[in-house]
């Protein structure tokens, strides 16, 4: 048997302390993103695997997603009720802090200006924080989570998401580094307040804005 707990307890240890020293920051100025990838990435063409060492294995049939907190309505989507949804597909380039970029990915699922469509969000709504099947967590501002490349994706390619990037349901956000991009989506919570994720309270940027290397806080 693996000791998953102390995996996970080594990474996240080196990932505080790449937090603490600034690495992988290369200072390159964005130039108003003159170039179409970020300062301090290089492209990859295959999808490499980053977790937290536990990949939740959530058959389709035992999947649901929850959104609350400061909405109209409240719902439970199982993967019945996500798949009677509007369908959605957007292409994008997704950038993670550990320096790798992966242009042109084509991504099927939920469109989020959908979902919110239909929770309504309060007039005080104003962050989403991302809850995972893993216990893993990340915040968002309400108005990027609304962008209209932002989706609840199912598909990758053309393909079912597998396991190891996040399927049955992960978010994609375009607009940030991929850690925002929640895997194994279980729990969408609409908040007025700011509410800083797993990383987030680790040294991590609060946004994570790749153009400007909003790698660490």
């Amino acid at each position: 048997m693996t000791d998953d707990g102390g995996f996970r307890d080594k990474l996240v240890a080196v990932k505080q302390a790449w937090a603490r020293a600034g690495r992988l920051l290369t200072g390159t100025p964005d130039e108003e993103h003159a170039h179409r990838l970020p300062p301090g990435q290089h492209l990859v063409t295959n999808w490499p695997v980053l977790d937290l060492g536990i990949q939740p294995d959530v058959p389709r049939a035992d999947w649901r997603l929850t959104v609350d907190g400061a909405v109209v309505n409240p719902i439970t989507w199982d993967w019945d009720a996500l798949m009677a949804q509007p369908p959605f597909e957007d292409v994008s380039d997704i950038h993670c802090v550990t320096q790798w970029s992966r242009y042109d990915n084509s991504w099927q699922g939920v469109s989020t200006q959908h979902l919110l469509s239909v929770v309504q969000p309060l007039p005080n709504a104003a962050h989403v924080v991302l809850h995972g099947y893993d216990g893993y967590t990340t915040n968002v501002r309400l108005d990027h989570f609304a962008d209209g490349d932002c989706l609840l994706a199912h598909s990758h390619d053309g393909a079912p998401i597998g396991r190891e990037h996040g399927g049955p349901v992960r978010a994609i956000i375009p607009r940030y580094y991929l850690w925002k991009s929640a895997k194994w989506l279980k729990r969408i919570e609409i908040l007025p307040a700011d509410k800083p994720g797993f990383w987030e309270t680790r040294g991590y940027h609060n946004e994570g804005d790749p153009w400007t290397e909003q790698r660490y806080g």
